[in-house]
């Protein structure tokens, strides 16, 4: 079987959602489920490229959050957004693990992991000025928007313990 990528359906600039309506490919919901695309890509890097195994089996769990989430936006009816909780017991685990004599803020760049990371924070904030909007429309439920907002606190959070990582492993 032959596996075709492109079906020519959206070269007017329409996409189809999970329920068959379709949309302006540049509608907040495609936009933000494509933000989050990017996301995940940049996520997917930065568990490639490290070398802890906790840190990289947590992104490997956000990915698989967010392949369920960008399903959840783009309209399938039995998906629900992922678990805000989870996204704040890694911040905690991260902040309490972490050394106290760090600082909070670090330039990205230490290492591609999370370089990559920081990358997928500021991608994360992008989509959560996307769905603002939607959020307000009431288009998004808001554990859907608080997900988001949760994401990129959690990938900063995530960039400090790969950052802590790396300079215990060079201790």
């Amino acid at each position: 079987m032959e596996i075709k990528i492109t079906t020519k359906t959206g070269d007017q600039g329409m996409t189809s959602l999970g329920n068959g309506k379709r949309v302006p490919k540049d509608h907040p919901r495609v936009e933000l489920y494509g933000t989050l695309d990017e996301c995940q890509a940049h996520i997917g890097m930065a568990r490639a490229t490290c070398k802890n195994e906790e840190i990289k089996d947590t992104l490997l769990r956000l990915e698989r959050d967010l392949s369920r989430f960008m399903g959840y936006l783009a309209l399938f009816p039995d998906l629900s957004a992922p678990d805000v909780i989870w996204l704040e017991e890694i911040i905690s685990k991260v902040l309490r693990s972490i050394s106290k004599d760090k600082p909070s803020f670090v330039l990205p760049g230490e290492s591609i992991s999370e370089a990559a990371l920081h990358t997928a924070r500021t991608v994360a904030r992008r989509a959560e000025r996307i769905a603002v909007k939607l959020l307000r429309n009431k288009e998004i439920e808001e554990n859907a928007y608080v997900f988001i907002n949760r994401l990129s606190d959690a990938l900063y959070a995530l960039a400090l313990w790969t950052n802590n990582d790396l300079q215990n492993r060079e201790n």
